[in-house]
């Protein structure tokens, strides 16, 4: 048995661990990085990433097969699987690389195996025995299942679905969340029928009302089907496909079965409750600074109940690295964390939903603004439809801004700073949006909603 020791121990090397390593080192801190696959995690190799290389195949296949409408003579000649493959490896191969060489020249340590607490200080990696005087849990997620839904065969979820070596002709997408209707786009762009399942009344359900039906509008266009507000019952397979049941007693045939329900807390059989670290349901529960009931036992991403971004996981590691330096820093909540859904059209949001507003401050305080895309001239010349919604306290600053049509996602950072700067409109319309850009969009919804729209009534 070998010991290393450090002044701070991170068990796990995705989003979140890498970040809070980078910034402890940083600061001056020693750290060991604790990691049983690669680093960069769920988000480099098999999520983010790969699945946003994904789209943008998907989205060169729909520009070129359209390509007549811009005047430029182009043929298409269909999906070349392995060349798209090639294409999503190298991104992600570059990127882990660079990962690689900034963890090495910040000077911090990365131990490989499984690792395991075992105590409020120390993590077992194989016959390696780890301690710090501060350790970051952030060993992430999962890709989870329904109860006696079993995962293998024609039954796949997002990992399974990125390594594909085919297009497959017909899909169902048991899941109508980012996951689900990101896949569900590639598919449809790439030529295959998709039928989406989800339980709940609307796709992207966590969006505002009015973004998640025009996303629904903008699917149905597009050919892809979907039944919402429907339970599902079971699957069958055979040897050319799957046979899914639904509550209602419709059926969907189809040659696979994409199972993207969310994804779980990553925690069993670390070790976690064995040394008194509160938990519930496998997540790991910590206090608004991210401590968990152990003084110097941390945890941040996935693991953290709230939204599973790869972005809050990097933001919470950069928190808590300075949070131990003593560095004090700001509390971000997670409605006011940036949600973007890569799909075409694209869901950008940010900050309270018109009902969350009017939950909070009542009917009367509320006023909202949706802004069509079609007045902006970026987003014709690209020809992309959609709205930004912005959501106001009356005589108030923003409270929320929410987002459809194609890369809205760019868009998000102004809309983060009037949300989290609580920005009055009357404050923010004055400043000028480059032209044409689509940022220019933003612009229009914040000066209608001041009072004085430009282009609008």
């Amino acid at each position: 048995m070998s010991e290393q020791n450090f002044d701070l121990v991170v068990l796990g090397a995705g989003s979140g661990g890498y970040a809070a390593a980078l910034r402890a080192s940083q600061l001056g801190l020693t750290v060991g990085l604790i990691e049983k696959g690669k680093v960069g995690g769920t988000c480099l190799h098999v999520g983010c990433i790969p699945t946003k290389a994904l789209l943008h195949a998907a989205e060169v296949a729909d520009v070129t097969r359209e390509s007549a409408k811009y005047g430029v003579s182009a043929t298409f000649g269909g999906i070349d699987i392995a060349g798209v493959t090639t294409y999503r490896e190298e991104v992600v191969a570059s990127k882990w690389k660079g990962l690689q060489g900034l963890i090495k020249a910040r000077g911090i340590t990365t131990i490989e195996g499984e690792g395991r607490l075992t105590s409020p200080t120390s993590v077992q990696v194989g016959d390696v025995t780890v301690t710090g005087k501060n350790v970051i849990l952030a060993t992430g997620s999962y890709s989870r299942s329904l109860p006696g839904l079993e995962i293998g065969g024609r039954v796949i979820t997002s990992e399974q679905a990125l390594a594909l070596d085919f297009v497959p002709k017909k899909v169902a997408v048991l899941g109508g969340g980012v996951i689900g209707v990101e896949f569900s786009s590639v598919w449809r762009s790439f030529g295959t029928e998709v039928t989406i399942i989800e339980a709940l009344p609307n796709l992207v359900p966590n969006e505002d009302i009015a973004i998640s039906k025009a996303f629904e509008r903008a699917f149905r266009k597009r050919g892809i089907e979907f039944k919402t507000g429907v339970r599902f019952a079971g699957v069958t397979q055979n040897e050319s496909g799957v046979v899914v049941s639904l509550e209602n007693g419709e059926t969907v045939e189809a040659e696979l079965l994409l199972v993207a329900v969310g994804r779980g807390p990553a925690t069993a059989n670390l070790g976690f409750e064995e040394v008194g670290v509160t938990m519930d349901r496998g997540f790991v529960l910590t206090d608004e600074r991210l401590r968990t009931n152990i003084p110097g036992v941390w945890a941040v991403g996935d693991i953290v109940p709230g939204l599973q971004l790869a972005h809050r996981g990097f933001q919470q590691g950069i928190f808590v690295a300075e949070e131990i330096a003593g560095l004090n820093p700001i509390v971000v909540d997670d409605v006011n964390i940036p949600k973007v859904t890569y799909s075409d059209p694209e869901v950008a949001s940010i900050g309270l939903t018109e009902a969350k507003a009017v939950e909070k401050f009542g009917a009367d305080a509320i006023a909202t603004y949706d802004y069509n895309l079609a007045g902006n001239g970026k987003s014709h010349i690209i020809g992309t439809s959609g709205n930004v919604k912005v959501v106001r306290q009356k005589d108030g600053p923003v409270l929320g801004v929410h987002m459809i049509g194609a890369r809205v996602g760019e868009l998000i950072g102004e809309a983060q700073l009037a949300v989290n700067w609580e920005a009055y409109p009357e404050d923010i319309a004055p400043y000028i949006h480059a032209h044409p850009t689509q940022n220019e969009a933003l612009g229009e919804a914040f000066l209608a909603i001041a009072g004085k729209p430009l282009h609008g009534i």
